[in-house]
């Protein structure tokens, strides 16, 4: 059985308050069982949320990291770092991330590396604009990415790799791809993975990311290729995040 997975990308939102809100909420929580749930709030509150959330079952995860473990580069955060606030997951390739600061597929690829390298599950996240999918380049340009980063790994590194599918034209606009858009892209993703290991291909953890919220999340889940949800606005508010954690039970 497939590992389910729900993750909460803040982005560049939050406060402490919000925090403690958050470990209040998910104090006493009743979660899915073989569900885990991911918070990953901006970098200067995890020290403030791994305290916060010591006593509850949420897991903690960052936004990013550098290729690095140290060294001059002013504003960055290393893997090291990390592990060393108790961090589990990072986000790598993140649309954002690729898009606003120009990361290509190799820096995306290192920035992977470095995660494994520390111990950290990263999320690789790939996704096409509305342009590509309008001109039917969908599967091309996510199995470009992901297969960028899969095939340069050794088989027991795959294994450690989450994968979130995140359609850009969907990610904090409202819209959202329907349940069989986002499955056919899914499956794709599988079937690709089953190239190097069938085994592989159907343990592999995939994420739906683009506007999940707390209405559409059972539907999605639902799907036999969608894992989980790397949520964004609605991983904001305790209830709809605790909404969407049950919904992938």
């Amino acid at each position: 059985m497939r590992t389910r997975l729900i993750a909460g990308n803040w982005k560049m939102n939050g406060s402490t308050s919000l925090i403690d809100d958050f470990g209040r909420a998910f104090a006493d929580a009743a979660l899915p069982e073989a569900v885990d749930v991911v918070v990953i709030p901006p970098f200067p509150y995890l020290d403030a949320a791994r305290q916060a959330f010591r006593d509850t079952p949420l897991q903690l995860g960052a936004q990013t990291l550098n290729p690095i473990d140290s060294g001059a580069h002013t504003g960055e955060v290393s893997g090291r770092m990390l592990k060393e606030l108790e961090v589990t997951y990072v986000l790598v390739g993140h649309s954002e991330r690729r898009e606003l600061y120009r990361e290509s597929d190799e820096q995306v690829f290192d920035r992977l590396l470095a995660a494994l390298h520390n111990g950290l599950v990263p999320i690789l996240c790939v996704g096409e604009s509305l342009a590509e999918r309008d001109a039917g380049q969908t599967m091309d340009v996510v199995l470009r990415q992901v297969g960028y980063a899969m095939a340069r790994l050794d088989p027991e590194q795959r294994q450690q790799v989450v994968i979130a599918y995140e359609p850009v034209w969907a990610i904090g606009t409202g819209r959202t791809a329907t349940p069989e858009q986002a499955q056919e892209v899914m499956a794709g993703i599988r079937a690709y993975q089953a190239g190097f290991n069938a085994a592989l291909a159907e343990q592999l953890t995939l994420l739906y990311g683009g506007s999940m919220n707390a209405k559409n999340a059972a539907e999605l889940l639902a799907q036999p290729d969608i894992d989980g949800g790397l949520v964004g606005g609605a991983s904001l508010k305790t209830d709809d995040f605790y909404a969407i954690c049950q919904s992938a039970g």
